[in-house]
């Protein structure tokens, strides 16, 4: 697809993706969604993003490749498991650590490290699935 509209309007599709994937990622513990989800929308945005730019830009605004992304997700999401063994809880026990930054209080869990590593896994998955399916010859088809 190579009308200009969309080659005009993707950049600014792919962004809003991008950041409504973290924010569906980050709220998924309490609320529907998750990383899983996150993860889906986020390769969704670099499908539209391969569309309108062609897969060269995709890997080169990337910089990192996608299933190495996915492999740190795996390592993320099996580390935030281990943790719990440290304390002698059962696997995958959740633990919270409280950072006080200024007047604030964010709360940090192995939940949310767990969200983050399946969102990685999914999201350099599909994104290396998408970007084999557009093609790597750089032509159109």
């Amino acid at each position: 697809m190579s009308t200009v509209i969309f080659r005009t309007l993707a950049p600014m599709i792919v962004a809003l993706m991008l950041v409504f994937s973290v924010y569906v990622c980050l709220r998924g513990h309490n609320d529907p969604g998750g990383g899983f989800i996150g993860g889906l929308i986020a390769a969704a945005s670099m499908g539209v993003f391969a569309m309108a730019s062609g897969v060269a830009e995709v890997r080169r605004a990337l910089r990192i490749d996608p299933m190495a992304i996915a492999g740190f997700g795996v390592v993320m999401a099996g580390a935030s498991g281990l943790i719990s063994l440290f304390i002698d809880a059962p696997f995958m026990t959740s633990i919270w650590f409280y950072l006080e930054i200024g007047d604030a209080v964010v709360p940090l869990s192995t939940p949310l490290f767990f969200d983050l590593g399946v969102y990685c896994v999914v999201f350099g998955t599909l994104s290396t699935i998408a970007l084999s399916l557009e093609g790597d010859d750089g032509g159109d088809v």
